[in-house]
């Protein structure tokens, strides 16, 4: 993977991290997610 991919890939995880870490357990909820979920959830969209 070349720099900017990677870069871009981290980027893309770590927003989706704190989008997902703002939100109430019970909006996480109605996404079917748990807390727990948040950094698998981000890895899969980081590298699609």
């Amino acid at each position: 993977m070349s720099m900017a991919r990677s870069f871009n890939a981290w980027r893309k995880y770590r927003q989706t991290v704190a989008e997902l870490g703002r939100m109430s357990s019970r909006e996480l909820s109605d996404l079917g997610l748990e807390r727990g979920d948040i950094h698998s959830v981000a890895r899969a969209a980081a590298t699609r």
